[in-house]
């Protein structure tokens, strides 16, 4: 894979994805920090049905923690893992109020110390609330990344830190968005749709002429 490629690749998912963005349903980077948080190991579509009636009652960091532990769990019990994710949300609410006047940090180092919060989720926060051109990698890019040859690596940060070298400029900010969505709907792990895919003639995926894929 070479950079004329690379270039090609996002040019024309550019082209297929025209306003990439977060399928999750937030109105403030507030919203958005909880929403991430709950979707580790979850789909978007459950964290939007929960989230959807949560931040009617409680959508900063004062309302959640007066609703308690246990009352946010009623909110979230139905997403994977939302007893450690209650927890995680109930300390990174108090962390807000006690050390950013309840206000979402904008670095990197200050993420990263929320309760509940790693690179990955600091990566999507810093870009899609505050328009950094980081780039996360989830199970989906990781796939694609490696799938097509775009950024092979064994590990997240690997394929992260290659993406980040690779790619370019322009298309930096929106890298993110355009990867995981073309990861789940057209590139998807058992069954990838490579006759409906914009880039098959640029990926570099061995099974990709398999006559099943036509």
């Amino acid at each position: 894979m070479n950079q004329l490629k690379r270039r090609q690749i996002f040019e024309r998912l550019a082209n297929a994805i025209p306003n990439p963005s977060t399928e999750l349903k937030y109105q403030t980077p507030f919203e958005l920090l909880i929403a991430v948080v709950l979707s580790a190991q979850a789909t978007d579509k459950s964290v939007n049905q929960a989230t959807e009636k949560l931040f009617k009652v409680a959508n900063t960091p004062e309302k959640i923690l007066a609703l308690g532990e246990e009352g946010l769990k009623r909110y979230i019990r139905h997403i994977g893992l939302y007893n450690s994710k209650a927890r995680h949300i109930i300390r990174l609410c108090r962390q807000l109020l006690d050390q950013h006047e309840g206000r979402v940090p904008r670095t990197r180092k200050a993420l990263e110390a929320l309760p509940g919060v790693g690179r990955k989720t600091a990566n999507v926060i810093l870009n899609t609330a505050f328009g950094e051109p980081t780039i996360a990698v989830d199970t989906h890019i990781f796939r694609v990344c490696n799938r097509t040859g775009l950024a092979t690596g064994k590990t997240v940060r690997e394929v992260e830190d290659k993406l980040n070298r690779w790619t370019p400029k322009e298309y930096k900010k929106n890298a993110h968005h355009l990867l995981i969505l073309h990861g789940r709907y057209v590139c998807t792990a058992r069954t990838p749709k490579c006759n409906k895919c914009v880039i098959r003639d640029l990926c570099e995926f061995q099974a990709k002429n398999l006559p099943e894929d036509e």
